[in-house]
């Protein structure tokens, strides 16, 4: 090879590696269903032998057959599905292809059968079909109750530096503290639905005033040293609450609407206005948080039920919608989790604690109109029932769906096993949702 060539190509290789650094906007989106989410009822088997297996294990919770609304997964797998009647936004960003289902995620440690959970000869996470356990298992990088970093904190411990120079942290809740989101060198930045949270008492004329000379103030030198580092770490939040008020004060409005009357919609449209001002903030690389509570119907499920897939579907729906206005479809991606799913039989008026349920994931870049994975047997004792009230075995673990979305988001790959210490039990850690 001569020595002309030789550089042609490294030329070529050094611009091929320089686009490939180049950072790209891309944020992540993680809604979590607060209370387990009963999923057996949003997505639902409508072939006859499935479907009557559905209605003898679901009893008084079953939906109608005739009122799911169809969809038409790419891939097939000899059964046929209907979403919820109250979703009809659900089926709509599926049936277009920007929406997917995950089938039967839960907290694993490793992949464990029926046969293999009977005879206890497989490790479980510790407290199963607890609230408060299984929220932190979900939203760790192991699910074996000792963990304390969080899988989105540890995704924003690896791109932080994608970001500009921004004293916003790449990782925000709009939900309050979410073990998800604790990083090792990133901090959880607090917003509320209405933006961010600044200091009271300086509104008006009056509180005008108030501000200058509190300004004044804060701004006096400091002759120790610890005097000026906690100057330092007083002053760092207001001056973003300024930076960041001033920013989201300046965006244009949004044409896409919200519904009304649902603080899960604010939130969200919170977290669009965000996405419309990163580059004014500086951002490459975001991770936000958002919880939506109602899950855990132990009680009144047949009136509740259609009220939360209602407000979680048309929500979702202007979400995409404020995401193409935005032109960042592409670069956005919504993981919709819980920490487990609910029971298949019926307690009489809802349903109890679970186990395996089924996630869904939303964007531009998301490989829509399709199930990722095997949908289970909703035979109550059947193949995949614990044996008790239809507490389904998860059959793809929470560490699967998390690596994937990491790997999008921009974290290394082979970075992705350190993260997650019980990922390689599983035989894939990329579920393929995700290009």
């Amino acid at each position: 090879m001569g020595a002309s060539t030789f550089g042609a190509l490294s030329s070529a290789n050094l611009l091929h590696a320089a686009a490939q650094a180049t950072p790209t906007y891309r944020a992540l989106v993680v809604v979590y269903l607060a209370g387990g989410n009963d999923s057996h009822n949003l997505i639902v088997p409508t072939s006859a032998t499935e479907y009557g297996q559905y209605l003898d294990s679901r009893q008084n919770l079953a939906v109608a057959q005739n009122e799911l609304l169809a969809i038409n997964p790419t891939t097939p797998d000899g059964r046929t599905y209907g979403i919820h009647p109250a979703a009809p936004g659900i089926q709509t960003l599926f049936e277009d292809g920007k929406l997917a289902f995950i089938a039967n995620v839960g907290n694993l440690l490793e992949p464990v059968t029926k046969a293999e959970y009977d005879a206890d000869s497989k490790p479980v996470p510790p407290r199963l079909f607890s609230h408060n356990d299984q929220t932190q298992q979900s939203m760790r990088v192991a699910a074996d109750g000792a963990a304390t970093l969080g899988w989105a904190g540890a995704f924003a411990d690896r791109v932080v530096g994608l970001n500009g120079v921004t004293p916003l942290s790449p990782s925000v809740t709009l939900s309050g503290s979410s073990p998800l989101l604790a990083g090792q060198t990133t901090q959880q930045y607090h917003l509320s639905k209405n933006g961010s949270v600044s200091l009271s008492g300086f509104n008006g004329s009056t509180g005008a005033a108030l501000r200058s000379t509190f300004d004044l103030l804060r701004a006096q030198s400091q002759p120790h040293l610890l005097q000026q580092q906690y100057q330092t770490m007083r002053n760092e939040p207001i001056e973003l609450d300024d930076l960041l008020s001033g920013v989201l004060e300046a965006a244009p409005d949004l044409v896409t609407t919200f519904p009304d009357d649902s603080g899960f919609a604010e939130t969200m449209e919170m977290v669009a206005k965000m996405i419309q001002v990163r580059s004014s903030l500086g951002m490459e690389r975001q991770v936000f948080y958002v919880k939506k509570g109602g899950g855990d119907t132990h009680a009144g499920q047949l009136d509740d039920q259609p009220e939360l897939f209602g407000d979680l579907s048309a929500t979702l729906a202007a979400f995409q919608a404020a995401m193409e206005e935005l032109n960042t479809a592409n670069e956005v991606t919504v993981a919709v989790i819980s920490e487990f799913g609910r029971t298949l039989s019926s307690n009489g008026q809802g349903t109890d604690h679970g186990w395996g349920g089924h996630f869904m994931v939303m964007g531009g870049s998301v490989a829509g109109r399709d199930i990722y994975g095997t949908m289970p047997s909703l035979v109550l004792d059947g193949p995949d029932d614990s044996g008790d009230k239809g507490r389904i075995i998860p059959t793809q673990s929470m560490d699967q769906v998390a690596a994937t979305l990491g790997r999008w988001f921009g974290v290394n790959p082979a970075q992705l096993p350190t993260i997650f210490p019980n990922l390689g039990n599983f035989a894939s850690s990329d579920l393929g949702f995700l290009p």
